[in-house]
């Protein structure tokens, strides 16, 4: 008979283990080794969690190894104990160690969650520089849509579409939405990841310590264009961040309710675009979910919910009473806003 055999050949998943390092070092260079203030304190987090946790997780590896050699079968000089069933060392090693590394690490969660607080305003720009007072912060309106990501810039006045630029060391204020579905706001070299979501409002203080140009990704799956759900981020000096707003201005088009309503239509792989101007308010109207102006901002819903509604048990809510004469008068319709789409007077209530 031959003696030959092939000798078979290792499954492909066999090999995982020895590429994902390969794989994910990329990922891992930026997360570990981020720009930002907020990300190097949370990849500090990460690696001080990683080390007090391999605290256990050596030492039993090393243990199978030691036990395993020393024990096997073919070594004679082991000692023999069949009737061994206790040790107050080995159990006070088992139990009290892995204690002490929980309270550790209970400790570092709990103070760490309240300090990068992403609604906690920042007071620093590093660990070396503190945020002078009076500083303000640039605030940023996102809107997370499909399957593009809309920057609004309320105080410069402009937005883009695919592009986000931030002064460099400067504390920025980012206020998040959705406009269908939930989606995951992500810029790893500048803080993590914040839940975009229809209809509620998210928010993240962060900052960037160095200049450059970045990316920013959705990091939740929400539909088929979720893959190309990328966008550039610009971190800028003062002055080149100055000169960028200029040519937003001079080289943008109008951002509109009627644009952004053809804007948010589902389509993917979206050329960055700048918007010279934006329409006032349009960030609320989109957060409300009323920018078509057809149906009752969620705002005033809200309001008319904590009034005690608008049925009978509300018209307490909605009653008006003269002073001068005591006359009661009643809301009798609850309108939107202007109606610059130019609707008629029945689909604007």
């Amino acid at each position: 008979m031959p003696t030959n055999f092939p000798l078979p050949r290792p499954p492909r998943l066999a090999l995982l283990p020895f590429l994902a390092p390969l794989l994910l070092g990329g990922c891992g260079s930026v997360v570990l080794k981020p720009h930002g203030d907020i990300a190097a304190q949370q990849a500090h987090l990460v690696i001080q969690s990683t080390l007090l946790m391999l605290l256990v997780i050596v030492p039993v590896i090393i243990a199978t190894l030691v036990f395993a050699f020393r024990y096997r079968a073919s070594n004679t000089e082991a000692e023999y104990t069949p009737d061994w069933d206790h040790s107050t060392r080995l159990e006070l090693m088992i139990w009290g160690v892995p204690l002490l590394i929980i309270i550790a690490l209970g400790a570092i969660t709990w103070i760490s969650t309240h300090k990068l607080d992403p609604y906690r305003p920042l007071d620093r720009i590093d660990a070396q520089r503190a945020i002078a007072p009076g500083t303000k912060p640039l605030v940023v309106d996102v809107v997370a849509m499909d399957w593009k990501w809309l920057f609004v810039y309320p105080e410069q006045g402009i937005a883009t579409l695919n592009e986000l630029a931030v002064p460099v060391d400067r504390p920025v204020e980012f206020r998040i939405t959705a406009s269908t579905v939930m989606n995951t706001f992500y810029v790893p070299t500048m803080a993590g990841m914040v839940y975009a979501m229809p209809g509620m409002e998210t928010r993240l203080n962060a900052v960037m310590n160095r200049t450059g140009e970045y990316e920013g990704l959705s990091a939740n799956y929400s539909g088929a264009g979720f893959s190309d759900m990328h966008f550039k981020v610009r971190s800028l000096g003062d002055a080149d961040f100055a000169a960028w707003v200029d040519a937003s201005r001079k080289g943008g088009e109008a951002l509109t309710r009627a644009a952004y309503l053809q804007l948010e239509k589902p389509s993917a792989k979206e050329p960055v675009r700048r918007f010279a101007k934006v329409d006032d308010g349009l960030y609320d109207l989109i957060l409300n979910r009323c920018v078509d102006g057809t149906r009752m901002c969620t705002h005033q819903m809200m309001a008319i919910d904590a009034a005690g509604g608008g049925g009978k048990g509300g018209v307490e809510g909605v009653r008006h009473q003269s002073p001068a004469n005591g006359q009661r008068t009643y809301v009798a319709a609850l309108c939107t806003p202007a109606n610059p789409l130019g609707l008629p007077d029945t689909a604007a209530r």
